[in-house]
């Protein structure tokens, strides 16, 4: 995703300045595919208007699918992500949003670095168990 995708705000257009966008646009801008802007769309996340078939993307899809992808990548499921994208509309200036999802980045942080204490041990665990099988034949046996 183009650092400009990563930014994407309701309030802001792209760099050219647009404010609508083919399936091909975006696809690029965020180096994702049509078919997955289609799930998107499937899953009720986006929601482009039709012009006979083409569709075309508002700069509210465009936001929409910066917070997907970034949502994404930090491990939130899309249950998780349409929650905090919904919360946009409730018009009290984003502190709902803001709250929650401030909430969930914390919790995921938490179990994130959980996550990786249980990596650590484990890979700890594993070179002691290599030391043991390396130091002499046969002492490593069961």
């Amino acid at each position: 995703m183009s650092s400009a995708g990563a930014r994407a705000a309701i309030h802001m257009p792209d760099a050219q300045g647009r404010e609508r966008f083919t399936i091909s646009d975006l696809a690029e801008e965020f180096g994702v595919t049509p078919r997955a802007l289609r799930f998107y769309e499937d899953e009720g996340l986006i929601s482009p208007e039709r012009v006979g078939v083409a569709r075309v993307y508002s700069r509210r899809d465009r936001a929409r699918l910066a917070w997907i992808l970034r949502g994404k990548r930090v491990g939130f499921s899309l249950v998780e992500i349409r929650e905090m994208i919904d919360l946009y509309d409730l018009d009290d200036g984003r502190e709902t949003q803001r709250h929650v999802t401030q909430a969930r980045c914390a919790d995921k942080i938490t179990a994130l670095k959980r996550q990786r204490d249980d990596i650590d041990s484990a890979i700890a665990e594993l070179e002691s168990f290599l030391r043991v099988l390396s130091a002499e034949p046969g002492q490593g046996d069961a």
